[in-house]
């Protein structure tokens, strides 16, 4: 299982990984293996503000259908439109070709709430 030190986890298993003011969002290397095989990922809030902890989206498997929450407020810019062929890129890339939405960061301060990779793995 993989635990990138370059981004930072939430409790909930989504990741952030910040690139200026902007960042990318997605599901864990362990949510995804605990997911099973991902079918659909649905993101109905393109161009809407999601505060921390906020639903933003959900993620459909083959036996369950999760929620998505929003590691820290902000501006969805754009949704990862090759999921909606292959979904899957979820499961086999979780934090590179796999990754959910592109989001603009309103309050840098929030990441200092979430993990680093030490301690997410710790907290598994």
């Amino acid at each position: 299982m993989e635990f990138p030190i370059d981004i930072r986890y939430t409790s909930e298993h989504e990741w952030i990984r910040v690139e200026g003011d902007e960042a990318f969002v997605g599901i864990t290397d362990y949510a995804q293996s605990e997911l099973g095989e991902i079918v659909f990922v649905d993101v109905p809030s393109l161009g809407e503000t999601v505060g921390q902890g906020e639903v933003f989206g959900s993620i459909e498997a083959v036996k369950t259908v999760s929620d998505l929450n929003m590691p820290v407020t902000g501006e969805v810019l754009e949704v990862n439109g090759a999921l909606d062929a292959q979904p899957e890129l979820v499961n086999n890339d979780p934090y590179g070709e796999g990754w959910i939405i592109r989001i603009s960061v309103k309050d840098a301060a929030e990441l200092d709430k979430l993990m680093d990779a030490a301690a997410y793995e710790a907290s598994l």
